[in-house]
């Protein structure tokens, strides 16, 4: 197979409540070509095939499973553009320069994300603060460091001390940083608007469909499905997220699991502002509030070793993370009503790697999101269309392929 199969979540997740998505079906049943094949139908893929779509693209979109049934719903969305990796951290790893462009593309994804959103009138667009508590990996002292060099970057943020930090939320922590203006959503109709947007334009969405073989020519690639049927393409755009093209992890990428639960609906216990509450340790603690008053809470995570191990430690898993989440905020309730497990992927830097791919031309991939999968996936989408479109993105060599 082109790309590693994996059972990318167990569970129920909260944005599965719901009767899914409906779309039409492309069936593909002779040879067929297309200006681009996207190859994954989740919030990436959707994301894709909305910018080429609106860049005036003849776009395909393919996938085995079915329109956003892979990962996506196993996302809990806080998207921000606070990036796993702290900026005094990232410094020392890739230099200032370079620390500084991606943690301001990282805010500048987020606005755009929220203002394509509010353009395609996808869903009410919900701003939220974020709160990062000192941990094991950044401690109160480490904090001061990283807040003065957020500033510097000129993003705005505020240092809590430990008084500060109670007499505002409740929490009883030596420091926190506190961000402002990322985004909340719920993934599955994320995507969902984003592929009908692009299927509005005429995009074709084809599933079950699984792609077999890959000839990258000077000109087209030429796939091969297990049907055996042919689709030639001027460009192709792997958005399969953690399941990766030829089984193969870019340099410095690893895969984990994680675990996560949502809470009964609570909305008068919640914290004040119902800002994303996040951690500096490793593994880290991250929740959110939803609309209907649900408290998200997730982490826990560890190296993926294989999904019957994964799904295995569930019950464990979540006792932990209710334990941890009453710990926090001891006016919750920690009553579940949803819990499920998915697996990801992560990078020594915390950034993700997007752009063409080593040997192989007119193919492209968008992996390795870490804990900012959408925000990431926002970046892959400018990334790749202006790409396509033979134009330079100036961020581009920040996420490029590692030899």
């Amino acid at each position: 197979m082109l790309t590693k199969t994996r059972d990318l979540r167990t569970g129920h997740s909260v944005w599965q409540g719901k009767r899914p998505p409906r779309f039409p079906r492309h069936e593909i049943t002779s040879d067929s070509q297309s200006d681009v094949v996207v190859i994954g139908a989740g919030i990436s893929g959707a994301m894709q095939a909305d910018a080429l779509s609106a860049a005036g693209f003849d776009v395909l979109v393919v996938d085995r499973r079915g329109p956003v049934r892979g990962s996506t719903p196993a996302s809990t969305a806080l998207l921000q553009y606070e990036i796993d990796q702290p900026l005094t951290k990232l410094t020392r790893q890739i230099g200032e320069e370079a620390a500084i462009r991606a943690w301001r593309r990282s805010r500048l994804a987020v606005d755009g994300l929220a203002a394509r959103i509010k353009a395609l009138s996808i869903a009410p667009v919900t701003r939220r603060d974020s709160l990062y508590l000192a941990g094991n990996a950044l401690d109160a002292d480490a904090l001061a460091p990283e807040h003065e060099a957020r500033n510097r970057a000129g993003l705005e943020t505020a240092l809590l001390d430990a008084a500060a930090l109670k007499e505002s939320f409740g929490i009883e922590r030596p420091a926190a940083l506190l961000g402002y203006d990322n985004l909340e959503a719920d993934p599955v109709r994320l995507a969902s608007g984003f592929l009908r947007a692009a299927l509005a334009r005429g995009a074709r969405l084809a599933w079950p469909v699984e792609i077999v073989d890959l000839d990258a020519r000077p000109r087209s690639v030429s796939l091969r499905t297990k049907d055996g049927h042919h689709i030639r393409c001027r460009h192709l755009v792997f958005a399969t997220g953690y399941e990766l093209p030829f089984g193969k992890l870019p340099k410095g990428h690893r895969v984990l699991s994680t675990w996560a639960l949502a809470t009964e609906p609570q909305k008068r216990r919640l914290w004040p502002d119902c800002c994303f509450i996040w951690e500096a340790s490793d593994p880290y603690l991250y929740l959110r509030s939803t609309r209907d008053g649900r408290v998200i809470c997730g982490g826990e995570d560890e190296d993926f070793v294989d999904e019957d191990r994964r799904d295995a430690l569930i019950e464990q898993k979540t006792k932990n993370l209710q334990r941890k989440l009453g710990k926090l905020l001891p006016q919750l309730s920690t009553e579940v009503d949803y819990a499920w497990t998915g697996t990801f992927g992560t990078s020594e830097t915390g950034l993700p790697t997007i752009g063409p791919m080593p040997d192989l031309r007119n193919c492209w991939a968008v992996m390795g999101f870490g804990g900012n999968g959408i925000t990431y996936s926002r970046i892959g989408a400018e990334i790749v269309r202006a790409g396509l479109l033979g134009k330079a993105d100036p961020d581009a060599e920040l996420y490029a392929f590692r030899s």
